[in-house]
C-alpha cells in the first residue's frame, strides 16, 4: 500500500481538505498506514499533478478541498483489484530475537518484556478509537472496523507471543 492509494481511498468517500484528511488518518488509518502532515500535503500535490485529484474549492487562508477525478478512481480500483498486496516479511524486532543469545538472559527477558508492553500499548491505543470507528455507518467505518479488528488481534497475539518468549529464556 502506498500513501497515494490511502489518499485516493479517503477521497473516494468525498471531497476533503488536507486538514480533514489528516484528521481521518489520525483516527482510522494510522494503525495501518501512518502519515505525517508534510507527507500528506506532498502527496496531494503529486496526485493533482498526475490528474488523480482536482482542487474542488478554495477557501479562506488558502484552504483547498480536493476531489477525486475519474482517473483517480480508476487508479484506486486498479490498485484494489489488480495489484497484489505486499506481504512484508522483514522484522527488525524478530531479527534481534535471533541474536538475543549475545546478551545476558536478563537483558533478553527485558527486551521481550518491553515488546509485550509495546504490543499492549498498541492494543490500548486501538481500543481508544474503537467507539469512534464503530459509531459510523459509512463505508470507511464498516471496513475500518474490519481493519481495526485485525490490528487488535495482531497486537494481542504479539503481546501473548512476547510474554511466552520471555518465559522461554
Amino acid at each position: 500500500m502506498s500513501l497515494r492509494h490511502a489518499v485516493l481511498g479517503l477521497l473516494a468517500e468525498g471531497p476533503a481538505s488536507g486538514y480533514d484528511l489528516m484528521k481521518t488518518f489520525d483516527v482510522s488509518l494510522s494503525n495501518v498506514w501512518p502519515a505525517t502532515q508534510s507527507q500528506l500535503y506532498a502527496e496531494l500535490g503529486k496526485l493533482a499533478e498526475a490528474g488523480f485529484v482536482d482542487v474542488a474549492t478554495q477557501g479562506p487562508r488558502g484552504r483547498k478541498e480536493y476531489a477525486l477525478t475519474g482517473e483517480g478512481l480508476a487508479e484506486l480500483r486498479h490498485w484494489l483489484t489488480a495489484v497484489e498486496p505486499a506481504r512484508t516479511t522483514r522484522s527488525d524486532m524478530l531479527l534481534r530475537v535471533f541474536f538475543l543469545a549475545r546478551i545476558s538472559p536478563e537483558e533478553a527477558r527485558e527486551f521481550l518484556r518491553h515488546q509485550a508492553e509495546l504490543a499492549a500499548g498498541q492494543v490500548e491505543r486501538l481500543e481508544g478509537i474503537r467507539a469512534f470507528v464503530e459509531s459510523g455507518t459509512d463505508d470507511l467505518s464498516v471496513y475500518g472496523r474490519i481493519a481495526l479488528e485485525y490490528g487488535l488481534r495482531l497486537g494481542r497475539m504479539q503481546q501473548e507471543w512476547a510474554e511466552w518468549a520471555e518465559s522461554q529464556v
